[in-house]
């Protein structure tokens, strides 16, 4: 194994370790921060259960996004399409991290293409909201087009290496399943493809210390998993 194969295993490690360690972390910190109040957004779940259901159109749909006109309709389906793209495209990729292939997996290969195609055009539409939308241009800071910019080039850079600047996915998928095992491999001969792998640990390394936490913010938000139970159960906050 090469100098430069030994350092993009340890650097792959050490996104890995960042990844999960910051996640974690973030996990940690919102549960142990206190909520003085019982803010949930009305009319709002009278049980636990209840906010499950709540919460299940929320993940799956972002109901509470979906209003205003046609034009913040629209700016809603790129949202919509550009995440169940995305979910799509790394269903897609499990087939480089599983031997053999479960059925499943293989199940998303056709469809995870079509994602990808669909993508560039989803995420285009995301960074058009951000200027026709006054309140999300206003708010929205260099961070925010970085995030985009890194996810367009990760998408970019994916196309190329299926259509444009192939590689050998055998070699591809023995060095993620290297990784996996704890076995590193020889990395694969293809600038492409080091420059997409590249991309990949920037985002994995960043994730966890950006405005992406709110794939895991959503579930445990007051206004949305909080119980709607102030008459019935007292609300002690953890210093009162």
């Amino acid at each position: 194994m090469n100098g430069l194969s030994s350092v993009f295993n340890l650097l792959a490690y050490i996104a890995a370790a960042v990844f999960v360690l910051g996640f974690l972390n973030k996990v940690v910190l919102y549960f142990k921060t206190p909520s003085p109040l019982k803010i949930p957004t009305t009319p709002a779940p009278k049980t636990s259960m209840g906010v499950v259901v709540r919460l299940i159109p929320e993940v799956l749909f972002f109901r509470s996004l979906l209003k205003g006109g046609i034009t913040e309709k629209i700016l809603w389906l790129g949202g919509w399409v550009f995440h169940v793209c995305f979910l799509l495209i790394v269903l897609r990729h499990l087939r480089f991290f599983t031997y053999p292939v479960p059925e499943c997996i293989m199940f998303f290969q056709q469809i995870g293409i079509w994602a990808g195609l669909v993508f560039p055009l989803a995420l285009l539409i995301l960074i058009v909201r951000r200027f026709l939308n006054d309140r999300l241009a206003t708010i929205t800071l260099f961070a925010d087009y970085f995030v985009l910019g890194l996810i367009i080039a990760i998408g970019s850079t994916g196309l190329l290496l299926k259509y444009f600047a192939r590689t050998n996915l055998v070699d591809v998928k023995a060095f993620i399943l290297g990784l996996l095992t704890l076995s590193p491999v020889q990395l694969p001969d293809s600038p492409m493809f080091l420059i997409h792998f590249s991309l990949v640990l920037i985002l994995l390394v960043y994730f966890p210390f950006s405005k992406l936490m709110h794939a895991w913010g959503i579930l445990i938000s007051p206004t949305r998993a909080q119980v709607d139970n102030p008459r019935e159960v007292r609300h002690v906050t953890p210093w009162a």
